[in-house]
């Protein structure tokens, strides 16, 4: 049975691991199995919405002008660009949730961990590694969706990830393997709860 209560520590959960290493799978089980406990963070964002894409949902859709405003009023907990593109996570999201007494998780990459750590936003860090590089690659290949330059870039991307997981500078508080789903969920739904708390 999933608790009814959520976590006794609220911090958020900054969960982190390269691509296809199955990080929103994981996090998606503890949504699903344990309702009205979490939330997953909503991030600003400079770039326009896509189809179906809601404003306040999918993303805060933003100027770059008011990004920028964020960042000099020390709004982001963590905050980075990609192309000509702008996204981060503001210090008022999180606390909008904890107010609501959710746990606010944080799908993030490196360079967000990073700035996280160095915020001194008190947080809880999970890095999600593959069962073996060969797997992580199998899985990207697997999914059929991007190109041998695309694919490239990506694993150069989860051996920089994982290397730097494995370093002394890596603030991850738990490593959990995915190789089997359930046993990954065990150990991340453990962890989350505090040892002892009870397995489904």
């Amino acid at each position: 049975m999933a608790p009814t209560q959520p976590p006794q520590d609220r911090r958020p959960l900054v969960i982190s691991g390269p691509s296809g290493v199955g990080k929103g799978t994981l996090y998606n089980l503890l949504f699903t199995r344990n309702p009205n406990q979490f939330t997953l963070s909503v991030s600003h964002t400079t770039r326009k919405p896509r189809d179906g894409e809601q404003h306040g949902q999918h993303y805060f859709f933003v100027t770059m002008s008011e990004f920028e405003d964020l960042i000099s009023r020390d709004g982001f907990v963590e905050h980075a660009q990609f192309g000509s593109n702008r996204y981060g996570t503001s210090k008022a999201t999180i606390a909008e949730q904890e107010a609501k007494g959710l746990v606010t998780v944080l799908d993030i990459e490196m360079e967000g961990v990073k700035q996280i750590k160095a915020s001194g936003v008190p947080a809880r860090f999970v890095f999600i590694k593959p069962p073996s590089w060969e797997a992580l690659e199998q899985r990207l290949r697997g999914r059929g969706t991007e190109d041998e330059e695309a694919v490239q870039k990506r694993l150069k991307q989860a051996r920089i990830e994982l290397e730097y997981a494995d370093s002394p500078e890596s603030p991850h508080d738990k490593m959990i393997v995915n190789d089997d789903l359930e046993k990954a969920y065990q150990e991340l739904y453990d962890y989350v709860y505090g040892q002892g708390a009870g397995a489904q």
